[in-house]
């Protein structure tokens, strides 16, 4: 791979843009989820002892311990935070100047911040994943500072991490599947349930749902190809394993995207993916013509060449490899007489867990290659820097950064090892010990998605009833779930509606499992407006809106996506729908049942909720808020981005001139100015010496057709001269025609 500069400042961008979409999507919910009357109110999180200011910080590290000092409540708190957060990740969008790593830190803190009194809201492994990817962002991003922006040399360095993250992510999400013993996924039937019963379906959801089964399992074929052998491509040497392993992550995030709304999880992964592309595969994105030296020796041709097959063949042998495994262990045959393939798993539990064993221990092994190869090439070019000053600083550079990345590739490996027991219990105990110690900042996490298919049997699903009078009831519809069988599904990526999310997870055991549901019930039959507003954002669709129901119950029922119409046409309703059981009692207001859920679990009000300051900054906040709830938040997050992404659009294009027409990969780390006269110096006279050779060559009648190097194109490697002798070498050209 090449230089990696534009991958980075791409990686840079969408990270931005994905903690807009955070931090707004939790802006909007601050009220109902934890307001001072929503269903799990910040405040309980946040226990005034007595303690210093530091002391608690140490307990729960979060900058909502300074909203009394700002004149703020932990709910006004923390919409400041989520909105501060919003406001300087949308900047950082629209202006490259704020891609920063300080940026990154003041980002990192106010997602921190919220997430430590998230609670089951905000316990999601995609928050996890934004937090450590967001810290990654810190080590990757530069320093601008006012005299210029620091050499990046070991860059190549921090930015593996984030491509050892992916990798991470990607096999830990393959492999659980498998270590899960899920029927579902051993009989690769898992897709024939997956659509129906994911939390939030797209429309798409339901015509993938209609495909045939055997293109089902295929589907499922193809996960496990790219999440368990896929992921060792990211290491290859051979440049196109690595960008066929891009486009394979990017195909199943897409394809994700479109059947199922996952917030901004599937866009994080994608921008993961970039860690895999070089300056020079961005160019060719962007149409930019990248000139390349003529190489004037034939031996050093031949060499080339030579290679350059040796590569084609490894990779070919790599792809057969790999097609040859996945025919096998599948058993994939072409039907011809049904027109299908069929596929079934040829390997049994035992010997998956025998090929794992092997294999984490290869992949722990293969990262400490990959890594130490990229520290070494770091150390290289810092000591090529010329000047004493600045090798020793450029070193210094490197010994910091190389530390870091070592120390998180060491601490990662304890999560990372938790998919097989043997490995992890090998792990040395002064790691264990360093990732206990960090683990609190959810600095390195362990992922594994979709470990388990649930709904086998049907989607389950929590309808709440009010009534008035405890014998005519009706349904309390919420936007974005299941619940209206005529109601199409709807598309609300990036958004996480999180009560929602919890409504399904809560659907598939008891209410006991979900303590936060008594607190639900709760708050409606109180009326709360801002619980109602994550029910129904327009509230006449509610139908409790003039008052609260006198009594609420829940019940369960099983939900399944609707066939199309025996002449093909699409049926009226999406789902229908069978009714299970009671999922929560008839309780009204005072009910002994309802008291006693909320006193078990600690949910019921301490005490009267402090009024809210009449101070110009909690006016402000409020102000903001109800002009920015008023608008359907996948609307909202889509327009700030776009306004966002239009900014850095007219930037770029404002900014472009023939100075940037030349390629950005090719441009070599800034040098500082005492080596750039020197290297003006030594350019111009290579000019000029060459100059001199050509014309006693053409005097003297030597042959024209041996090639040489054209000396445009090895002043544009050096590109560090400017445009001042690219215009000489110009005049020098003129003269030779």
């Amino acid at each position: 791979m090449g230089e990696t500069r534009l991958a980075r400042h791409i990686f840079l961008w969408c990270l931005s843009a994905i903690y807009m979409f955070a931090f707004a999507s939790v802006y909007v919910q601050i009220p109902g989820l934890y307001g001072n009357e929503g269903v799990l109110p910040a405040r309980w999180m946040l226990r005034v002892s007595g303690k210093s200011i530091w002391e608690q910080l140490r307990d729960a590290p979060t900058l909502l311990w300074f909203g009394p000092r700002l004149g703020l409540d932990t709910q006004q708190c923390m919409e400041l935070l989520s909105l501060a957060g919003a406001v300087l990740s949308l900047a950082a969008t629209a202006l490259p100047v704020l891609r920063d790593c300080r940026v990154y830190l003041v980002l990192w803190v106010l997602y921190m911040s919220l997430y430590q009194v998230g609670q089951v809201f905000l316990y999601f492994q995609w928050d996890s994943l934004l937090l450590e990817v967001g810290f990654l962002a810190i080590l990757v991003a530069p320093m601008n500072m006012p005299w210029g922006c620091r050499a990046g040399l070991h860059d190549n360095v921090t930015f593996w991490l984030v491509r050892w993250l992916l990798f991470r992510l990607m096999f830990a999400s393959g492999v659980v599947k498998l270590t899960s013993r899920c029927p579902t996924w051993w009989g690769l039937t898992a897709l024939t349930y997956h659509y129906e019963t994911q939390c939030i379906p797209t429309p798409l959801a339901w015509f993938a749902h209609q495909l045939p089964v055997w293109i089902q399992k295929l589907s499922v074929v193809g996960t496990f190809v790219i999440e368990v052998p896929g992921p060792f491509l990211f290491f290859s040497p051979i440049r196109r394993h690595m960008l066929t392993a891009f486009y394979m992550q990017v195909l199943l995030q897409v394809l994700i995207i479109l059947s199922g709304n996952y917030n901004f999880f599937n866009l994080l992964t994608i921008t993961l993916c970039f860690s895999l592309l070089d300056d020079q595969h961005v160019n060719f994105w962007l149409c930019r013509h990248i000139p390349q030296k003529e190489r004037s020796m034939s031996s050093v041709r031949k060499k080339v060449v030579f290679m350059a097959w040796v590569c084609v063949l490894v990779e070919l042998a790599v792809y057969g490899i790999l097609g040859y495994w996945t025919v096998y262990y599948f058993d994939l045959k072409v039907e011809w007489d049904k027109k299908s393939i069929s596929s079934n798993t040829e390997f049994t539990h035992y010997e998956f867990n025998r090929f794992l064993k092997a294999v984490v221990v290869l992949s722990i092994w293969i990262g400490v290659l990959s890594l130490t190869w990229e520290i070494v090439t770091a150390m290289f070019r810092s000591a090529c820097v010329k000047g004493v000053l600045w090798r020793l600083w450029s070193t210094v550079q490197w010994a910091v950064f190389a530390t870091a990345a070592t120390t998180m590739f060491a601490i990662s490996l304890v999560p990372y090892t938790y998919i097989e027991y043997e490995a992890n219990s090998n792990i040395w105990p002064g790691v264990r010990k360093a990732f206990q110690l960090t683990d609190r900042y959810q600095l390195v996490n362990s992922y594994g998605l979709f470990r388990r298919m649930t709904g086998v049997g049907g989607r389950p699903e929590v309808i709440i009833e009010g009534s008035m009078d405890g014998s005519t009831w009706t349904e309390i519809e919420f936007m974005y779930k299941p619940g209206n069988m005529s109601a199409a599904p709807l598309v609300v990526t990036p958004h996480q509606p999180r009560l929602d999310w919890q409504m399904w997870f809560a659907a598939l055991g008891p209410h006991t499992q979900s303590p936060w549901f008594s607190s639900l019930v709760y708050r409606l039959l109180q009326g709360k407006r801002d619980v109602i507003r994550l029910i129904q954002r327009d509230e006449s669709r509610y139908p409790f809106s003039q008052q609260p129901p006198a009594y609420i119950r829940a019940h369960r029922y099983k939900y399944w996506f609707t066939e199309p119409k025996e002449d093909g046409s699409l049926p009226q309703r999406w789902w229908r729908r069978v009714y299970v059981e009671e999922f929560y009692p008839i309780v009204h207001l005072g009910d002994g049942f309802l008291n006693h859920m909320l006193d078990q679990h600690g949910l019921k009000d301490k005490g009267p909720v402090r009024r809210s300051s009449d101070a110009w900054l909690p006016r402000v906040l409020r102000s903001i808020g109800e002009h920015a709830r008023d608008v359907p938040t996948p609307l909202l997050l889509w327009t700030l981005f776009s306004s966002a992404a239009t900014i850095c659009l007219v930037n770029c294009l404002c900014s472009r001139s023939p100075a940037h027409d030349r390629p950005l990969a090719t441009s070599p780390p800034p040098q500082h100015a005492p080596e750039k006269e020197e290297q003006e110096e030594e350019s111009s006279g290579e000019v000029d010496k060459e100059e001199k050779e050509e014309q006693n060559k053409e005097s003297e009648g030597e042959d024209k057709g041996e090639a040489e190097e054209d000396p445009v194109n090895e002043e544009h490697d050096g590109d560090d001269s400017g445009e001042e002798e690219i215009s000489k070498e110009s005049g020098h050209l003129g003269e030779r025609k």
